[in-house]
């Protein structure tokens, strides 16, 4: 038995030797599958009115924050891909017919509606404006009576460039348009049928010799970083015209399963699951056929940087409390000639009327195209679907050696060609080129964009690192969720009764209140309660197989 630790005798260097009591829950709470960073809400029910405080997992999906809560999603994202790879029937997709109060209420919207432009052609703008207020009120009636959508339509219009395709893209096939999501079967000589679907991996282009083994550059004089930063930057997009490809030349709605991971030279790539099957052929044809125009302005020219950059000035206030129809209540000017700096839309305005205009930038997929053909419920299935949660516990910038100096150095040069790159519309860089950001507001700077494709973890690529088409598996992730929550309720021999989500009242509970215990003590409380309903399902398991359950597992 260890002797106690209260005897004033040891030394400093003995006690700073023995465990922290708070790490020690820690390391317990992340054994027994606990979330570390539990947040405290209170909930009130408005029945009874008792009160008390709930630790909710933080629901973090990266290691480094939260390893139990990163995790299980990781196996949600597993059950989520596995159901809806091998799909034999359609999901079912089709609205539910509208009730009679739901009729009743779009009936009385478009009675409120014709009342309201009745007014506004008759000029009368108070009256508008109080149409406008009841119509927001029967549109919200309207989402609370269980009708999704809306009924007021796109307001802004929508710019559209022609859609002829690149004379250095090769034409693809075409194949006529099938209303369903599952792909082809075959029989054997058995007479079983079989519906294979694919595993598809696609990475972008060269931009110079890599060492290998390393994912370092031979001359980094030589790569072309500015190419790879655009290139991450707008990867998201070439995925999505890939998956429109895919879907013409199949002829029907292809459904994927996709992750984005980084590769050891720091680019982006992409492993998909797709249901259905298509020739190798046809899909290396179609992801060299795929290709993304970035329209926007030019940033050939730098035209303000250091202590030479553009200076904020208020605009005129509008009467009656208006805005104005870009949305900016200000602009930018340059210091030395008092020029007003072109709006986000004056910019894109002077690029429409250029006919001989040039896109910022054109993406494609490199020649490393890899497909394979998969069965479902084959060690194959399996390892794929391991392969594409692999890395979803980490974010892009993690997986990087940093023991390696090789390494760290092509990562920063990476970002530094990021620093001044746009990744938006709205992103300060574009003062550096002499152009307002959409929505410009004072204290933007060039080299400060806050936005997630500038952070150094995330190597450019600001979309979502899962990509699942709609009709994948028919449910939300929040659902898939709750069918495991089901299964266990009813191992446990519990009802999953469903909750009236007006019964309870939620809310935060500030930093620094008295009556929330302590973190470690929140962690073993909750481990406590995860080990008891464990115990109790590991005994009704060995009943169901006809085992006698342990003393200790009674007990609990």
């Amino acid at each position: 038995m260890t002797a106690p630790t209260t005897d004033r005798s040891i030394s400093r260097a003995q006690r700073q030797r023995m465990p922290v009591a708070l790490d020690v829950a820690v390391e317990i709470a992340k054994h027994n599958g606990v979330c570390i960073r539990p947040i405290v809400l209170r909930r009130l029910d408005v029945r009874t009115g008792q009160s008390e405080d709930v630790n909710v997992p933080c629901g973090a999906t990266r290691e480094t924050v939260c390893p139990p809560c990163a995790k299980r999603n990781r196996y949600l994202r597993m059950a989520q891909c596995r159901e809806g790879w091998h799909l034999d029937a359609e999901p079912a997709s089709t609205p539910d017919e509208a009730d009679e109060q739901q009729r009743w209420l779009i009936e009385f919207r478009a009675d409120v509606q014709a009342k309201r432009d009745a007014a506004e052609r008759d000029g009368t703008p108070e009256e508008v404006a109080d149409w406008d207020e009841a119509i927001t009120g029967i549109d919200e009636e309207i989402r609370a009576a269980g009708i999704r959508g809306s009924l007021s339509g796109r307001n802004a219009g929508k710019r559209s460039r022609s859609t002829r395709r690149r004379q250095d893209a090769p034409d693809l096939p075409k194949r006529a348009m099938q209303h369903t999501t599952l792909g082809r079967t075959f029989t054997g000589t058995d007479g079983k049928v079989y519906r294979p679907s694919m595993f598809i991996t696609l990475t972008l282009p060269s931009y110079g010799r890599i060492r290998a083994g390393q994912g370092v550059p031979v001359d980094p004089a030589t790569y072309d970083y500015r190419r790879a930063a655009r290139d991450a930057l707008h990867f998201s997009k070439l995925v999505d015209r890939f998956v429109q490809n895919l879907r013409r030349v199949a002829g029907y709605d292809v459904q994927y399963f996709a992750s984005v991971e980084p590769q050891k030279r720091l680019a982006p790539h992409l492993h998909m699951a797709v249901r259905g099957t298509l020739p190798r052929a046809e899909i290396k044809q179609i992801a060299a056929a795929t290709y993304h125009q970035v329209w926007w302005p030019t940033v050939d020219e730098i035209r303000f940087e250091g202590d030479h950059l553009p200076v904020w000035t208020p605009r005129a206030d509008l009467p009656e409390g208006g805005t104005y129809p870009d949305g900016q209540n200000g602009d930018y000017i340059d210091p030395a000639t008092g020029e007003l700096l072109p709006t986000w839309n004056e910019a894109l305005d002077r690029l429409d009327a250029d006919e001989d205009a040039e896109p910022l930038h054109v993406l494609r997929f490199g020649d490393q195209v890899d497909v394979q053909g998969v069965l479902a419920g084959t060690p194959d299935a399996d390892q794929c679907i391991r392969y594409l949660s692999k890395y979803l516990t980490k974010s892009l910038g993690e997986s990087l050696d940093t023991d390696d100096a090789a390494r760290r150095d092509h990562a920063a040069r990476l970002v530094e060609a990021l620093r001044y790159e746009p990744c938006s519309p709205a992103c300060p860089n574009w003062l550096r080129y002499g152009v307002q950001p959409k929505g410009a507001k004072p204290g933007m700077a060039p080299g400060r964009c806050r936005g997630k494709a500038h952070k150094p973890e995330h190597l450019g690529y600001a979309g979502r690192r899962v990509l699942v088409s709609r009709k994948w598996s028919n449910k939300t992730l929040a659902e898939h969720k709750r069918d495991r929550r089901t299964w266990v309720l009813e191992a446990l021999g519990l009802t999953d009764e469903p909750i009236d989500p007006h019964r309870y009242l939620w809310k935060p509970v500030p930093a620094g209140d008295g009556d929330v215990p302590s973190l470690a003590l929140r962690l073993l409380r909750m481990v406590a309660e995860r080990q008891r309903w464990r115990a109790t399902l590991l005994a009704l398991q060995e009943k169901a197989a006809g085992q006698v359950p342990s003393m200790m597992r009674e007990a609990a």
